[in-house]
């Protein structure tokens, strides 16, 4: 471990070549795995479970008390995976004694300015841009990638997979594989370029294509649509995923694009 002008409890559990800049506080009850650098003005407080190999950039403030009032004091963790960087300013709280954990994945990256509350759960290989903020108990999948200033509502869930405009405000769930933009955030096609990038078939991206033309463009209620979907479509793993996170969105998910009189739908499909 090497470190220069800053305050590191003797309680904290730090691996040996952690390298540590100068001006950072680290708390007790704290451990960080090795390879990880910690940059200068850095805060990292009580509860926070740091992985290996992470970059932790300036000004920083990693498990502070979750913004909630009701928190009690209770013994709580933010904990991070491997191989993931948080840029500059970000803030990332740790939980309550809703589910005594906030969670960020393994090889991800966090922006600067970025604001994980209470609660919060965010798989492997996720993206959060400059200013994205998540209110407490968001649950993000793995490779979501979450637009610039945008603002996600408190127990929103946002599905694998999925792009999210920059700016957008995102009060409803946001189904797998999907991109999702304008005001109120609606459906405008399959994530296929992000598909693509992790190998997926042009044959299982016109499967999820398929599905969601029969969701969100062919006039069906959402229950009228499932049902026709699972009646209709052969049984995928991706089909299945879909289904299951529709019928279990708890705040309902967000609308169709309802197009003006003579716009082009073909970036839709």
């Amino acid at each position: 471990m090497k470190q220069l002008l800053s305050y590191v409890h003797p309680d904290a559990q730090i691996a040996e070549n952690v390298v540590i800049d100068p001006f950072v506080t680290i708390d007790k009850d704290v451990v960080i795995g090795e390879g990880t650098w910690i940059g200068s003005n850095v805060t990292i407080m009580q509860g926070a479970r740091i992985g290996k190999n992470c970059r932790i950039f300036s000004g920083a403030v990693i498990s502070a008390i979750p913004q909630d009032l009701k928190f009690a004091g209770e013994k709580t963790t933010a904990e991070i995976g491997n191989n993931t960087t948080i840029r500059e300013c970000a803030t990332i709280n740790r939980g309550t004694k809703a589910s005594y954990k906030t969670v960020v994945g393994s090889n991800c990256l966090i922006m600067a300015y970025a604001h994980i509350a209470h609660d919060c759960i965010i798989g492997d290989n996720c993206i959060m841009a400059n200013v994205a903020t998540l209110g407490g108990h968001v649950i993000i999948d793995e490779w979501a990638i979450i637009g610039g200033l945008s603002a996600v509502h408190q127990f929103v869930h946002i599905g694998p997979h999925t792009l999210i405009s920059g700016g957008s405000l995102v009060r409803k769930d946001v189904p797998p594989y999907v991109k999702a933009a304008r005001e109120p955030l609606s459906y405008v096609g399959v994530n296929s370029i992000g598909l693509r990038r992790r190998n997926f078939s042009n044959e299982k991206i016109n499967e999820i294509q398929e599905v969601y033309r029969i969701l969100y463009l062919k006039g069906y209620n959402n229950t009228a649509a499932l049902e026709y979907i699972e009646a209709k479509l052969p049984a995928t793993k991706e089909r299945d995923e879909i289904v299951i996170f529709i019928r279990n969105a708890k705040r309902g998910i967000m609308r169709g694009y309802f197009p003006q009189e003579g716009e082009d739908l073909r970036f839709m499909i």
